[in-house]
């Protein structure tokens, strides 16, 4: 199996893709990489590989800018790592295409040239987030459509709740709806009818979830439109990074904490890891009609390696034409 490796998006680009992928190769005996951009700058960390006759190097000149408008950026850059990342998905030389780059760049371009899956409307922007209890939280859309119709919000709940029983083996995964209040009356009118649909829509809906309840574990799947899902996704992640650099720096004060550190040290770890969002590696951008992985722009090596092996699993059980298939069985339904 070969994935597409954007070389130079991300703000570690290219070492931390780059490095990712060679601990991907290391693990996985079946695994191609191809690391799409620069072959200047890609060439030197990895030309002493014991591994690198399964990586190969896509010559992409060009590289889309974190700050670069989405549409005008793909447009313009054909030559760029992420377009030609998802052009060597389109042809059928790869079967997922990892980035850590400009993310509405990434979705432009995902639709552009790879399309949506048929009867889903808008493609999500999905986040993977730390709870207190349990594997995690499927939160969706979180800044790919930010004005979108009742009907998408049910389609991202129905993608989403299929990528939770395929990928982490959730049977019944239960899904919210990211609200200002638990009443069924409250919110917008968007959230209002969305609320009703879900109720009717045959999923297991547990109703409207406060922000300040993400991180409890009261539901596998989140919904929301792309604005109010990204200020709760970027909350979470500094609020979290902030709390445990707090916990560090209170640790380390003096000998008595440095003690209690140590006594602590198996469930900080434990703590660490479930907080950092590397662990998780990426998420997917559900609705496109091929798979495309979105890792965080600061992710280091750790991320990308996650990421690989996630999508590589994805690919593996052919859960890509599963999800089609049910997309189309829901919209018959309807």
């Amino acid at each position: 199996m070969k994935i597409a490796v954007d070389a130079m998006g991300g703000d570690n680009a290219p070492s931390a893709p780059v490095n990712g992928a060679l601990q991907a190769i290391e693990k996985i005996a079946d695994l191609e990489i191809i690391l799409v951009g620069d072959h200047d700058r890609i060439m030197p960390l990895i030309q002493d590989s014991p591994r690198h006759t399964r990586l190969h190097i896509h010559h992409a000149p060009d590289v889309i800018g974190m700050g670069e408008a989405p549409v005008q950026a793909v447009r313009r850059k054909p030559d760029s790592s992420m377009v030609q990342a998802m052009k060597l998905v389109k042809t059928g030389k790869a079967a997922a295409v990892i980035s850590a780059g400009n993310t509405g760049a990434l979705m432009t371009a995902g639709l552009f040239i790879l399309g949506r899956m048929t009867g889903i409307e808008r493609p999500a922007l999905s986040a993977l987030l730390p709870v207190m209890n349990g594997w995690g939280l499927l939160l969706l859309d979180v800044g790919a459509n930010l004005d979108p119709k009742p009907s998408q919000l049910v389609q991202y709940g129905i993608m989403g709740a299929y990528y939770c029983q395929e990928v982490y083996g959730i049977e019944n995964p239960r899904v919210g709806l990211l609200n200002v209040g638990e009443e069924p009356r409250k919110g917008t009118p968007l959230i209002r009818e969305t609320y009703e649909r879900l109720q009717k829509s045959g999923l297991n809906f547990v109703g409207n979830i406060e922000s300040r309840e993400l991180m409890q574990g009261r539901a596998d799947i989140v919904v929301s439109d792309g604005f109010s899902g990204n200020i709760a996704l970027k909350l979470t992640e500094g609020l979290a990074r902030d709390l445990m650099g707090e916990f560090k720096k209170l640790l380390m004060k003096n000998f008595k904490t440095k003690m209690a550190a140590y006594l602590l040290k198996d469930g900080l770890m434990d703590l660490k890891r479930r907080m950092d969002y590397q662990e998780y590696g990426g998420a997917p951008l559900l609705g496109l009609d091929q798979i495309v992985y979105k890792v965080h722009g600061a992710s280091q090596e750790k991320a990308f390696y996650s990421a690989i092996q996630v999508a590589y699993n994805y690919c593996q059980k052919n859960t890509q034409t599963r999800l089609r298939e049910r997309v189309r069985e829901e919209e018959a339904h309807q």
